[in-house]
């Protein structure tokens, strides 16, 4: 029981940082900004 809990919780906090980081790409101003966005995304440890 407390390792369903445990999953559901983690799947949603996965799906809010997911969105979190798509509104922060979506809200680039040009693609350059866009690229500089997804690169230091990923050089902090976060997947796209």
């Amino acid at each position: 029981m407390f390792a369903l809990i445990l999953e559901k919780l983690s799947a949603w906090f996965e799906t809010a940082e997911r969105s979190r980081r798509e509104a922060y790409l979506a809200s680039s101003s040009d693609i350059v900004q866009l690229e500089q966005r997804i690169r230091s995304l990923e050089t902090n440890g976060y997947s796209l």
